[in-house]
């Protein structure tokens, strides 16, 4: 029988309605497995065990009364740190942050409030969440659950590592230049980026959304259907819009014959893609094209011109930012992060202003290459999880990039991007396919998502505490 924390989403609410299980039942479960993994993992902060409690037994008399408050009433989920929960400070992983309790919910937190959603915490992130590690001078040091000597990636990396752990089925991450779609490639499961505006978030910024990581991409459909309701609190959001998000339950699409596809293995600049990557990804592009869709090779469309330019922009950005702290304070910023933003000192205007220009650009590039597809395949990143303990695959913050080639244009370009598990390297380190759409096709990368998951091969089981 399948262990009461390991249950999807989808599941629980299932069991929930014919009463084979209560919200309180799981909530102890998971409260219990989750003791067992986080000496090891370090993946939550305030962690809420009386107020989960409290939020279970009301959801358990809410099934009771067969008066649910959504699919999802009752069912654990974790929130990325940096969402703001009412009354929790936001650390944003730096140790240098005052600690001020939240005055609100921002959108997507209320939103899983409103649904009845067991809301068991917060997850981890590093310094501003411009890192993608679990290393953080504020939190302790997040592991892969996969191989604990390896990252989790960020910035969502403690709820990567809490997806796959069995920290409850769902778990909220935030992304602005691949911090859903790299942890959960490295940590072996599904997040969605949407579309910008799409999940209404609080505070808005270019290419910044929240978004799903689950074990399952009917879970991401479930948590898509209550975060995407709107929130005038965000001044980008999208107009309210009735998306089928149930759909993928009752008809799953295997026959992708009529769709073209595009597979991006060069993204243009950053690290070469590992063999091992490459192999899967290439796989997997076989597989949808043995089920009748049209897989072409797609050129590279973004430069060095256009990463060097977003890098200078948003390391001036952080500079701003951490110069304006008092002294005292500036120096309990992780050094790689002081290190990343120390250029920001001798910028020119002219340079940030071209820096800024690069987002526009990568933009264009990017929608002006999509146009021949329907879709668009490649790596989530080019090489699986590094060491724990540092900072970015290449560990040197003038080289802070490199790996985020293959992400970060979708969040520019604002297009949905999902990353889903495609296959094992030899030592059993997960390995991410990228599945892309076009603007507002939220539903179309989880439709395309999902007949993966029904194709690919069968995947090991999932880890389980040291012990």
């Amino acid at each position: 029988m399948t262990a009461l924390h390991d249950l999807t989403a989808t599941e629980l609410a299932a069991a929930y309605l014919e009463r084979t299980l209560s919200p309180v039942e799981v909530a102890n479960a998971v409260f219990a497995h989750v003791e067992r993994w986080e000496p090891h993992l370090h993946a939550t902060y305030a962690f809420n065990r009386e107020a989960a409690l409290r939020m279970a037994r009301a959801s358990e008399s809410r099934w009771k009364r067969g008066a649910p408050l959504s699919g999802i009433d009752g069912v654990p989920v974790t929130i990325k740190e940096n969402t703001a929960t009412k009354g929790v400070p936001l650390p944003i992983g730096s140790a240098a942050t005052a600690l001020v309790p939240a005055a609100a919910d921002a959108p997507p937190a209320a939103r899983l409030r409103e649904a009845g959603a067991m809301l068991l915490g917060k997850t981890t992130m590093p310094d501003y969440g411009m890192l993608s590690s679990g290393i953080s001078s504020f939190h302790g040091l997040t592991r892969n659950p996969w191989n604990l000597s390896k990252n989790p990636g960020g910035s969502s990396g403690g709820a990567g590592a809490a997806a796959a752990a069995g920290y409850g089925p769902l778990h909220l991450g935030t992304d602005i230049g691949g911090s859903i779609r790299l942890p959960a490639a490295w940590c072996g499961v599904f997040g969605l980026k949407p579309s910008h505006g799409r999940v209404p978030i609080q505070p808005a910024y270019a290419g910044r959304v929240a978004g799903p990581m689950t074990r399952t991409v009917l879970d991401a459909a479930l948590m898509m259907a209550v975060l995407s309701r709107p929130d005038a609190r965000d001044a980008t959001v999208l107009p309210a819009q009735d998306i089928a998000w149930d759909e993928l339950q009752v008809e799953p699409r295997t026959d992708l014959r009529g769709l073209t596809i595009g597979l991006l293995m060069d993204a243009g600049w950053g690290l070469p893609v590992e063999s091992e990557t490459a192999a899967a990804v290439q796989a997997a592009a076989r597989a949808f094209e043995a089920a009748g869709a049209v897989v072409e090779p797609m050129a590279a469309f973004s430069t060095r011109e256009m990463a060097d330019g977003i890098d200078c922009f948003w390391r001036m950005r952080s500079w701003l930012d951490i110069s304006a702290l008092p002294a005292e304070r500036q120096q309990k910023v992780l050094p790689y992060i002081r290190d990343w933003v120390a250029a920001g000192a001798s910028y020119s205007a002219a340079q940030v202003f071209h820096g800024y220009s690069q987002m526009a650009a990568l933009r264009e590039a990017a929608v002006a290459a999509f146009q021949p597809y329907d879709y668009v395949l490649s790596p989530v990143s080019p090489v699986v999880a590094f060491a724990a303990e540092d900072a970015s695959p290449t560990n040197d913050p003038l080289r802070a990039m490199e790996h985020i080639a293959f992400t970060l244009p979708y969040n520019m370009s604002e297009q949905p991007a999902a990353s889903i598990d495609c296959g094992r390297t030899a030592s059993g380190l997960p390995i991410g396919l990228q599945i892309v759409g076009h603007r507002f096709d939220d539903l179309g990368v989880l439709r395309m998502a999902r007949a993966w998951e029904l194709m690919r091969p069968a995947l090991p089981a999932w880890p389980l505490p040291p012990g």
